[in-house]
């Protein structure tokens, strides 16, 4: 086990560097240190006098990946790369363009993100899973019917429906919490009920039919056919037997949904207000702070490779016949 998870760690190294290496790249391709530099001196008439300052004070008025100003070592040191990314491996996420410490922003913005996204996690998927094993229960029948309708028409319909719907329902019409913002300790609660409640039904129609599929598939396995034939209850079947052997693609499905826990929700954040990390992220895009953007991007990265590392161990877990090589 200690041998599979050092492998796997080995591996997360040029990966995360590819990462690292290509959002560099694809940034600065659209970006140039001056044309950012324009943009957060917010001046239509900027002197080049200005830009070099604010590039100076900043660290980009080096090269981009070499700089042969310099002798030795510092060729590669004394470089925007390194200076900007490369030293994340370390977690130095160094300074906004707005001057402000990205690891103590990301530190105080997970607090948010997790009161949002943890519920819509946990709950979201005990609501799922359930409704697929009533549907399984009942396959073949009116009930199984309607409730497929039913997650087709919930995925068919965009995520922001549900969002500006619910504002406009619950917190103008009904004026039961408000409508966006976010408060400490208790008083919180009152902010992310709408939102959790809205992720949950966002993502109720897809999950149920995935894990509704998963079920069937599994209920017409040879065990499950000798398990009814032993005389036992569907519920005990459905539960004891089906539920159990479908743990394996559940847990893979469920790690796509890791790094959202810590990154938090992209459009629910921006839309209610609230300061967790979906909405610092689009706050940096749209200022166009690269070094936001990259530490996000970097975090989420490193967030998913431990997600798919936790979900090969819970393999063994689920499936004892399972054994990491």
């Amino acid at each position: 086990m200690f041998t599979y998870i050092l492998r796997r760690l080995l591996y997360a190294v040029p990966i995360l560097l590819g990462v690292n290496l290509l959002t560099f790249v694809l940034f600065f391709v659209v970006n140039s240190p001056d044309d950012m530099a324009r943009m957060q001196l917010g001046v239509k008439r900027v002197t080049t006098e200005a830009i070099e300052k604010w590039k100076v004070e900043r660290g980009y008025d080096k090269p981009l990946f070499w700089n042969t100003q310099v002798a030795g070592l510092p060729q590669a040191t004394e470089t925007l790369f390194f200076q900007k990314s490369a030293r994340m491996f370390t977690f130095d996420f160094g300074r906004a363009d707005d001057g402000r410490d990205i690891a103590r922003e990301i530190l105080g913005r997970m607090g948010p993100s997790l009161a949002v996204a943890l519920p819509v996690f946990v709950l979201g998927l005990m609501v799922a899973v359930s409704f697929a094993l009533i549907l399984v229960y009942f396959r073949a029948s009116a009930i199984d019917f309607v409730g497929v309708v039913l997650c087709v028409a919930m995925m068919s319909i965009s995520g922001l429906f549900y969002i500006i719907g619910g504002q406009w329902l619950v917190s103008k019409v009904w004026h039961l919490v408000p409508i966006s913002g976010f408060g400490d300790g208790v008083d919180a609660v009152k902010f992310v009920v709408l939102p959790i409640v809205i992720g949950i039904i966002g993502g109720i129609g897809a999950s149920t039919r995935w894990y509704r599929t998963i079920f069937l598939e599994e209920s017409v396995r040879d065990y499950v056919r000798t398990a009814r034939a032993k005389g036992l209850s569907e519920r005990l079947v459905l539960f004891r037997h089906i539920l159990r052997n479908a743990m394996i693609p559940i847990l893979t499905g469920v790690v796509v949904v890791i790094p959202t826990l810590f990154m938090g929700s992209l459009l629910i954040e921006s839309f209610f207000g609230i300061p967790g990390l979906g909405s610092y992220t689009i706050d940096a895009i749209n200022a166009q702070d690269f070094a936001v953007v990259r530490a996000m991007v970097f975090i989420g990265s490193c967030l998913y490779i431990v997600g798919l590392l936790m979900t090969d161990i819970s393999y063994t877990v689920a499936d004892p016949r399972v054994r990491l090589q």
